[in-house]
């Protein structure tokens, strides 16, 4: 592939992700990281993207459905019941990922009467503590995916790699009985991290999410403990979750 057309593929690449390491632009584009660093620079002489630690970002992205403010809109009362019911698993003065899902965050506004420490990727939630005198907010490193409101990158990774907790609250773009996938590739293995980092790990999912598959394979069933969900959770799905031997909470209304 000649240097433009790698170069026009990696803004295509980055328009659809915002940010990606200098390895995964590599493997897109089937060059060396060197060569791809060098496309990187040529990228941002021209304006079109901005170099990061070990990877590069779109400057401009668009505004979509993925945003956080856009995605906390859809089946905001579920999405309430869901945290609520998920904050109630967590025990007072426990340590406890949260990765940067709408669900998570309804989970994080009832955690602080827990007096919890609280380790985050996400944005919302480290503003959503940043006064509170009960909370001990740790918050990784990283490079901010503003779509999102996430911190990504490999100072993401890294800093859930190098700690211990009780708990992980977290969310994904679906479930099904072989596995779990998100929407996002490049939150794949900042969620890895954060998983082999805690001792249990809850997932929220919305009812829209049951039975749904996305884009990038997270893990199977054998990495989670506990789903929390909604009423309007499919009864034969919830059944063949259970019988595979998680716990399923279903939040009442």
């Amino acid at each position: 592939m000649q240097a433009e057309a790698r170069q026009k593929h990696i803004e295509n690449y980055l328009h659809k992700v915002e940010f990606a390491s200098l390895e995964e632009l590599a493997t897109q584009v089937g060059a060396s990281t060197s060569t791809v660093r060098r496309d990187v620079s040529m990228l941002e002489a021209n304006g079109l993207v901005r170099r990061t630690h070990g990877g590069a970002r779109l400057i401009n992205p668009p505004s979509d459905e993925f945003t956080f403010s856009s995605r906390d809109t859809h089946q905001l009362s579920e999405k309430e019941a869901i945290g609520k019911a998920c904050a109630e698993l967590i025990r007072p003065n426990e340590t406890v990922i949260m990765d940067a899902g709408t669900t998570v965050y309804h989970a994080a506004r009832y955690l602080e009467p827990k007096s919890p420490q609280i380790i985050t990727n996400s944005l919302p939630i480290a503003n959503l503590f940043a006064a509170a005198n009960k909370v001990e907010l740790i918050v990784s490193g990283g490079v901010i995916y503003p779509r999102l409101g996430v911190l990504v990158g490999p100072l993401a990774v890294e800093a859930f790699s190098k700690i211990h907790a009780d708990v992980a609250i977290m969310s994904a773009g679906g479930i099904t009985l072989e596995g779990i996938t998100n929407s996002h590739g490049l939150l794949i293995e900042i969620q890895h991290a954060m998983m082999r980092a805690a001792q249990r790990v809850i997932f929220c999912f919305d009812s829209s999410k049951l039975g749904r598959k996305s884009v990038s394979f997270l893990c199977d069933l054998e990495g989670i403990d506990t789903i929390v969900t909604d009423s309007g959770a499919p009864s034969d799905l919830v059944d063949a979750l259970r019988n595979k031997g998680l716990e399923v909470i279903v939040a009442a209304p």
